[in-house]
């Protein structure tokens, strides 16, 4: 008998095609046997489904969707106790698939759901973030605090585009219009500073809005919390940072500060917007101004793609 296999798919993932995807891979599912389709309906209900595939006993839970998604089964997964997580695989049908590159998913869908659905596991790292009302998120990829998080809610305004030009466009709009810098008291297990910061993010993997590397040596399986800030510079220097920010070269400019650390908190003078793998956690109308990250490593077990295999077995 074949593991038991839950599928959590968002069929609006990629502007609505996901569903499309989905009906054209079912003859996979059919012949493997033993695994069950979901369908998220509302925000949240992926953590929903993944929570209770957990409880039922499902070995194996597939994230079908974009990072949103595969956000949302790991918070589901991990609300379980740690010997009933079931191993997480990934079909990347979304407009970024961060998280799926750092993985080393395919973008072909049929194969990357074979490989989900049979593929060998390995553990990857974890990152998890606690608010100052004691409010708990996992993250698997990255997280943005302030302009990041502008981004986002700015990309969520731009139907028309998908991907790197939807994060791209939403980067220049937030630089335009939201470029307020803010002041941090920041600690690591290393250091302790006050900072003026247009632009941080804490790093699991290595990039995030399709394509833009902001920890280029970010492993999601090194044990290390990666971070990278802008501090505070003007609009027309964001300009000349963000294509070096495309390319993983922006460390060479010293208004950016980039380092490693196992743990991470800041205060900041006023409401913090934050991202996490792209869903947001505190926004507008929000008052969150305290909260600590610390990297989880080895925390859950993921199928990886053919060129994500390197990692601990």
């Amino acid at each position: 008998m074949p593991p038991k296999i839950k599928i959590i798919l968002n069929p609006m993932a990629d502007m609505g095609n996901a569903w499309r995807v989905a009906r054209d891979l079912r003859s996979i599912t059919e012949q493997h046997g033993n695994v069950t389709w979901s369908g998220t309906v509302y925000p949240g209900h992926a953590i929903d489904l993944a929570r209770e595939a957990s409880e039922e006993g499902y070995e194996r839970v597939i994230a079908m969707g974009g990072d949103g998604t595969v956000h949302e089964v790991v918070n589901g997964i991990m609300q379980a106790p740690e010997n009933k997580r079931p191993i997480l695989g990934v079909v990347p049908v979304g407009s970024g698939n961060d998280f799926a590159h750092g993985i080393g998913a395919t973008k072909q869908s049929d194969k990357a759901l074979r490989r989900a659905l049979d593929g060998e596991a390995s553990t990857v790292d974890l990152a998890l973030m606690t608010d100052g009302n004691g409010r708990k998120e996992y993250f698997d990829n990255t997280l943005g605090v302030g302009f990041g998080a502008m981004v986002t809610i700015r990309s969520h305004r731009l139907p028309l585009l998908r991907g790197f030009l939807m994060y791209l466009a939403s980067v220049i709009q937030t630089i335009v219009i939201d470029h307020n810098p803010i002041t941090m008291q920041i600690e690591t297990d290393a250091e302790k500073w006050e900072q003026k910061v247009i632009y941080l993010v804490l790093c699991n993997g290595p990039r995030e809005g399709g394509g833009f590397l902001i920890a280029p040596d970010a492993k999601i399986d090194d044990g290390i919390l990666h971070y990278a800030m802008i501090t505070d510079v003007s609009r027309a220097m964001m300009f000349r940072i963000l294509p070096e920010v495309m390319k993983g070269t922006h460390g060479k400019f010293k208004e950016v500060k980039m380092g490693t650390c196992k743990k991470f908190s800041l205060t900041a003078d006023r409401p913090l917007y934050i991202h996490a793998d792209g869903e947001i956690f505190s926004g507008l109308g929000t008052d969150v101004r305290r909260v600590s990250f610390e990297i989880l490593p080895h925390a859950l077990a993921v199928v990886r793609g053919e060129t994500g295999t390197h990692g601990n077995r």
